[in-house]
């Protein structure tokens, strides 16, 4: 419609008369036009294109919040990463000084036991030999009886036999000493 209207308004003017009335009623309906669309057109697509521009701010408001959220998230994670390690040093470092405690207290009780070991040998051996020398004294004893009285041909009694034993050895012991 609106371009008939043109083609007419220049077709009249090409055949010398002005149509003024065309241009007018052109003019009123591309104002009408213009109003209509502006109304119907333009506010709904202006409304849409600003909840759209809204949407997007918020879109990336959200994304940057998401964002610093995961980097405070990354952050607390390797903290307690950091924190989970170090105390896993912690307990490492703790069983290593209680095992080498205990190793130190077992050795320890290791000596002392050997040493009580040793000490209840020696007081074995010792009476041993006390317990050896006694009957080695009785049997000396007997057997220098016997090879005296042979000798002699005459018995001593037991006493003096024992008293002429313990003399002899007591010698011997001094002579062993020096």
């Amino acid at each position: 419609m609106l371009s008939q209207t043109l083609f007419s308004s220049v077709a009249a003017t090409e055949e010398g008369g002005l149509a003024i009335g065309n241009i007018i009623f052109t003019a009123i309906v591309f104002i009408v036009l213009m109003a209509l669309i502006k109304h119907y057109a333009w506010k709904p697509l202006s409304d849409v294109m600003t909840k759209r521009a809204d949407k997007i701010s918020n879109d990336i408001s959200s994304a940057e919040k998401s964002r610093k959220d995961a980097e405070e998230l990354a952050k607390k994670r390797e903290v307690a990463l950091s924190k989970s390690r170090d105390d896993a040093n912690d307990i490492i470092s703790n069983a290593k000084d209680s095992a080498q405690k205990q190793s130190e207290q077992i050795v320890s009780e290791a000596r002392n036991d050997a040493q009580s070991v040793k000490a209840s040998a020696q007081k074995d051996i010792e009476q041993e030999r006390k317990d050896a020398l006694a009957n080695t004294k009785d049997d000396v004893a007997n057997l220098s009886v016997e090879i005296a009285s042979k000798i002699i041909q005459k018995e001593l009694k037991s006493d003096d036999q024992k008293a002429l034993i313990d003399s002899y050895i007591e010698g011997l012991g001094k002579q062993n000493a020096r």
